[in-house]
């Protein structure tokens, strides 16, 4: 898949170009649809499947106040938009001056101008341009003006629940990791550098990797058993996250023991994927007492990981 940072950027239109539009961060299984089904429209015209999406979030500049966490990393969003059969991924840069665009200049000049759409596909309730002023009719009409199809994937319920990317925000916020995943189609997960922490679970006999998570949307605090990915090998674990009030911390901290590894990786990105929420946040009345419960709870994540493989 080809990745073009910024629309300056954009080479001549392929052929047949079919657009997917929209920030995408989650790629849950609604935004899957969106690409399915503009790669599939691309596939039928032997055209070019594309996503049109933005670095960064908009709401970084138009309202940083009402910025939320990340669901995914840049890397991780292109890798499940890959994932999904898009051929093209043009990540615009989202500025003050492409946010005052008018829905009609993003159509024509954008759309049209950079890109030659024959088709665009949009979630029901898209929205583009100056103040979210291009509504999906909106985008027919100006479809219908310059000559590009549009196609609207409708809402996509998941056990009775309408899947957006704010809902799975919510069950992660709450430690409901497991119900995430299926508006997720996938383990929810979280990526970044191993830093230097308390040491606190190497002194009691269970070292950790501690995870810089600074833009990430971070599970509710509790005990979670996981699956951690370093360079291509994947390893089962156990994460806490929380504020450890056995040893009076009052910094939020993700830390991973992972079972059977003994690598010094600071420095190093690795991923955890959440599996499965094991307990809240406890405070012990003396290490000997956390360390039988860390052991309590190996055990529950090891059962958990070994019953999501079969």
């Amino acid at each position: 898949m080809k990745i073009v940072r910024g629309v300056k950027n954009l080479e001549s239109p392929p052929p047949y170009p079919v657009v997917a539009i929209g920030n995408f961060d989650g790629v849950h299984i609604g935004h899957q649809m969106i690409f399915r089904q503009a790669a599939a429209l691309a596939r039928e015209h032997n055209g070019t499947s594309m996503a049109f999406t933005f670095e960064p979030h908009p709401l970084k500049i138009i309202a940083p106040s009402r910025m939320p966490p990340l669901l995914t990393t840049f890397r991780k969003k292109m890798e499940l938009i890959e994932s999904c059969g898009i051929d093209r991924v043009i990540c615009a840069d989202f500025d003050r001056q492409f946010a005052d665009q008018c829905p009609r200049e993003f159509a024509s000049d954008v759309l049209v101008g950079r890109i030659g759409a024959r088709e665009v596909v949009v979630g029901f309730d898209y929205a583009f341009g100056r103040g979210r002023e291009g509504t999906v009719p909106y985008l027919r009409k100006m479809g219908d003006q310059f000559g590009f199809k549009v196609n609207v994937v409708e809402p996509i319920r998941h056990e009775g629940q309408l899947v957006s990317s704010s809902y799975v925000r919510e069950l992660i916020e709450d430690g409901e990791v497991k119900s995430a995943a299926g508006f997720l189609g996938r383990n929810y997960s979280i990526e970044g550098p191993v830093v230097h922490g308390y040491k606190t679970g190497g002194a009691i006999g269970f070292p950790t990797a501690n995870i810089g998570t600074s833009k990430m949307q971070v599970p509710g605090t509790g005990v979670y058993a996981v699956r951690v990915r370093h360079r291509e090998a994947k390893h089962g674990g156990v994460a806490n996250i929380g504020f450890n009030p056995t040893f009076n911390r009052d910094r939020l901290s993700v830390e991973v023991h992972i079972f059977d590894f003994a690598e010094k990786i600071y420095g190093e990105d690795i991923e955890v994927e959440f599996i499965d929420r094991i307990r809240s946040e406890m405070e012990f009345a003396c290490a000997e007492e956390l360390v039988g419960q860390i052991e309590k709870d190996i055990e529950r994540a090891r059962v958990l990981l070994a019953d999501t493989q079969r």
